[in-house]
């Protein structure tokens, strides 16, 4: 992906990182934040207030990886919060509404880089606002994907595991799980993920019987 440039004028552009629940959106936002700030840019790293899911002040991702943040109720609030940003990072960019497209564009012609993560579809598998229109006019598109809990095939679509009929449902693995296409069964499907096994590491003893077999 990009890497910071020295550039002769400030130029900015839009990135987009899109894809499932679970396929590592922020997990990527943080590494691109985290580069930025090592080569010495101001970064802001923003989350709209309904995502209280971890800490309110932090975006984190599901490996629990965080960098502070700011919390804003709209997208309008974002262009008063980074005034002296190089960078600015979006997560959770579905839940702003479809003022987020107007303010990234006005971000990046301010010669700002603008990074948006969000989900590209909703639980119906449908195309989840404002997502779309920042797709159609980013610079830089990045589609992630998750492992299908059903299949362990590669996973795009998030598959309700809850009744709950509203659009916005901010939950975790309480609520969904990442399922690949021959397996997404909207709108509620029930559980299919089995708890994952911990990662082990093959002990000396077995390594040195592997040797002599």
């Amino acid at each position: 992906m990009l890497e910071p440039t020295i550039l002769p004028h400030k130029i900015g552009w839009i990135e987009v990182i899109c894809g499932g629940m679970f396929s590592g959106k922020t997990e990527e936002l943080i590494r691109r934040a985290r580069r930025a700030h090592i080569a010495g840019q101001n970064v802001v790293i923003v989350k709209p207030a309904i995502d209280v899911r971890y800490q309110k002040d932090h975006v984190v991702s599901h490996n629990s990886t965080a960098l502070p943040s700011v919390v804003t109720e709209t997208a309008d609030q974002i262009i008063l919060l980074t005034g002296n940003a190089d960078v600015v990072c979006i997560d959770e960019a579905q839940f702003f509404d479809n003022r987020l497209i107007e303010v990234a564009n006005t971000l990046a012609n301010d010669g700002k880089r603008v990074i948006c993560a969000g989900l590209d579809m909703d639980y119906l598998g449908r195309p989840f606002e404002p997502m779309p229109h920042l797709l159609a006019v980013a610079e830089y598109v990045t589609k992630l994907h998750a492992i299908c809990a059903e299949s362990g095939m590669i996973a795009h679509y998030s598959q309700r595991i809850v009744e709950k009929a509203d659009r916005v449902l901010v939950g975790e693995s309480d609520s969904y799980e990442p399922r690949a296409r021959h397996c997404f069964r909207p709108p509620v499907d029930t559980r299919k993920g089995k708890p994952i096994k911990p990662f082990v590491q093959p002990s000396q003893q077995t390594m040195k019987e592997q040797q002599h077999d």
